[in-house]
């Protein structure tokens, strides 16, 4: 008779059946298969705010076979992800099972390799009902939030309306950004620099006019900067002061959740959703040439920095074999991440096999798949190598006592950097200054003065908006990228390029959230609830006496914005176009519906014309020769077709050009992004070329 393991996820199955072999019967749920029904609230808050469950509809097969395998198994063991999430699972399994909660049946595996499952199954535990409470807590509170809050909204506001603890929380940091934009008045300011060369070199550096007469050089106008210039015309440069150091710069700690979508918004350009598939599908594994099945990296919804000892012996050879002994560090490297909610349960983000470089797995990956590995391999690589020593020279030049400093450095050893760099925003460049010494005079190429005026605070993008999701503590690993699709999804916020902005709902909604539910969208508050349900984790809080403590000020607010409110709207101001009504000539506006955003005519309701949104591109359709327009696919993802759809069946996943073929003279697409190709799409040509 063989012992039953019960996975999430189906892609894991070979991987864990391979490494255990017949004496186990290896299945997936597939995620939750119990939940709270869509239908009502479920929660009885009148005791003890005690849920009632339901198998979710079309889980019943699902359900079925599995209490089948159970009845013919020895032993069953729950093996779901290492979250929350996935305790809960175990938990709703072990219940539709009726297992005795007491067993060692719950275990988990940080990495679906052989090493990783057979760890896992050596130590077998009870589930932990303190992490089920806490994912019961976070679920219920959700639940009570958007059944009791949506209502009101609906009313007050639109229908189809949503709120949510932690995403009304993030939209009004959005807005409240926008806000600070608007307000801000820039202010004027000017600074001097100087373009100089030395004897020793032609080559031109900067200089930057740091203080004169002793005192700081604030300069609020072109008349004060005249001034300066005017005092320091046709006077000698001369260096005053040369000083020569060494610095170090160490490597970044390897990924964590909130910086693995961060440096994957900076430098591949992916929104969170995409890095967090990608990344699942790296940890969940597939067959790797020469290897077999496998999971390249270890759990990816974690905050830790945490590295166990066997992955840095396994790094430590192969940087000692692929870099020489110089490029490891003198001491090993141990990070740990800041903050009291790190949960420390699983480690950092690295490669499961530090020796599986990107280019011996790459035939085995999609494009995307690589592109996240090479970049989760080399961060944690570089993590465990030598710092960088730079060469730095910093020097004053003093004119008729205005002095101008500059500085400068250059890479003495590169260590880590050989690898990975962590991406800045100081602008510092590798800049050498050329021999200086004291007393040298230096000839003047150009100096002069440059009008400069204060930014408003920038918009936040997906990058930084995580950022401060971890700054505040708002939102916890599992919960950064859902929260993010959510609010765009149901038109609170929407992207402009990479950043992201308020919709006038957003602002609408918001404003409302602030003036009636100020705890809901309240960041303080909001953090606090994040770190009440760790506690509940840790076992240092009771569950039911959270949700108690929450409810009681929730309900009372909720009551008073109904009185508040009685028999009031809120109108969501529409958005002026230039587009004008093909059927009465009136301007139309952008207004928000239940499916997102329309044109609507203004001469409503004498004229009920509204019309759909389309974002016209370059080019012609190569089949029809009429418009392209963007479209995007059920699950957000962008594709091109013609406006004649379903007339015209053109669709491309290319993103079309200005540009025209020199042998057909059809629009020309951009195949692979800007290192990709450009290529016809006109039936029968075949015309290609690099991108330049």
């Amino acid at each position: 008779m063989s012992d039953l393991i019960i996975l999430e996820s189906p892609s894991k199955i070979h991987t864990v059946q391979s490494t255990l072999g017949s004496g186990y019967k290896v299945v997936a749920c597939k995620g939750h298969i119990r939940d709270l029904p869509k239908s009502k609230l479920s929660v009885d808050i009148e005791h003890g705010f005690r849920p009632t469950y339901v198998n979710i509809d079309g889980k019943e097969k699902i359900i079925d076979e599995i209490r089948a395998l159970a009845k013919k198994s020895g032993h069953v063991y729950f093996a779901t992800d290492p979250d929350r999430e996935g305790e809960a699972i175990s938990w709703h399994l072990a219940t539709i099972l009726g297992l005795d909660m007491d067993e060692k049946n719950r275990v988990t595996f940080n990495e679906i390799t052989k090493t990783g499952v057979e760890n896992g199954m050596k130590n077998p535990r009870t589930i932990d009902m303190n992490v089920v409470n806490a994912q019961q807590a976070r679920r219920i509170l959700d639940r009570i939030v958007g059944y009791k809050l949506s209502p009101f909204l609906w009313k007050k506001v639109r229908r189809g309306l949503s709120a949510g603890r932690v995403q009304s929380a993030a939209v009004r940091m959005i807005v409240d950004r926008e806000e600070e934009i608007r307000s801000f008045v820039p202010v004027e300011y000017w600074s001097i620099e100087a373009k100089l060369t030395a004897a020793s070199s032609r080559k031109a550096f900067t200089a930057k006019l740091t203080t004169v007469d002793g005192k700081k050089a604030d300069l609020k106008t072109k008349e004060e900067t005249d001034a300066v210039l005017a005092r320091i015309e046709g006077r000698d440069f001369v260096v005053a002061s040369v000083r020569k150091g060494t610095r170090t710069r160490s490597p970044a700690a390897p990924f964590s959740t909130p910086t693995l979508l961060s440096d994957a918004a900076q430098r591949l350009g992916w929104q969170s959703r995409r890095t967090m598939s990608v990344a699942q599908e790296l940890y969940e594994g597939m067959e790797i040439e020469g290897q077999g099945a496998m999971g390249l990296i270890t759990y990816m919804r974690t905050d830790s920095l945490r590295i166990s000892d066997e992955a840095k012996a396994l790094a430590k050879d192969f940087i000692e074999s692929s870099y020489g002994p110089d490029y490891l560090p003198k001491t090993q490297r141990n990070y740990r991440a800041g903050g009291n909610n790190v949960q420390d349960a699983h480690e950092a983000i690295r490669p499961t096999m530090p020796s599986l470089t990107p280019d011996k797995v790459r035939s085995s990956l999609t494009p995307d798949q690589f592109k996240l590995y090479r970049l989760i391999w080399s961060r944690f690589i570089a993590s465990q190598m030598a710092d960088c020593v730079l060469d730095t020279t910093a020097a004053t030049i003093d004119v008729n006592g205005c002095v101008f400093r500059t500085s400068g450095f250059s890479v003495k050893f590169d260590g880590f950097t050989v690898l990975y760099e962590e991406q800045s925003d100081d602008g510092e460049e590798n800049n050498a200054l050329p021999e200086l010494n004291k007393g040298d005079v230096l000839k003047v190429k150009s100096v002069g003065g440059l009008q400069h005026f204060t930014q408003p605070p920038a918009r936040y993008t997906e990058a930084t908006l995580i950022k401060a999701f971890k700054e505040y503590g708002i939102a916890r690993p599992s919960t950064y990228a859902s929260t993010i699709t959510t609010i765009i999804s149901r038109s609170y916020v929407e992207r402009d390029g990479r950043q992201l902005r308020p919709t006038p709902l957003g602002e609408v909604t918001t404003a409302l959230m602030k003036e009636h539910f100020k705890d809901i969208v309240d960041l303080g508050f909001t953090a606090e609830m994040e770190d009440d349900l760790d506690e509940i984790e840790l076992g240092k809080k009771n569950w039911q006496d959270v949700l108690g403590g929450f409810y009681k000020g929730f309900e009372s607010s909720l009551d008073k914005a109904e009185e508040d409110m009685q028999g009031k709207r809120v109108r969501i101001p529409d958005e002026a176009t230039d587009v004008i009504c093909e059927q009465c000539g009136k301007p139309m506006v952008i207004k928000i519906g239940r499916y997102g955003k329309f044109l609507a005519c203004t001469g409503f309701p004498e004229c009920k014309n509204t019309r759909r949104i389309v974002q016209e591109t370059p080019g012609k359709c190569p089949v029809c020769g009429k418009k392209i327009v963007q479209k995007k696919t059920s699950k957000g993802k962008k594709y091109f077709g013609c406006e004649d759809n379903p007339q015209c069946k053109f669709m491309t996943w290319d993103a079309p050009t200005a540009e025209v073929c020199p042998t057909c003279g059809s629009t020309l697409f951009n195949k692979g992004g800007a290192k990709g190709k450009l290529v016809c799409h006109k039936e029968g040509c075949g015309y290609e070329r690099d991108m330049k």
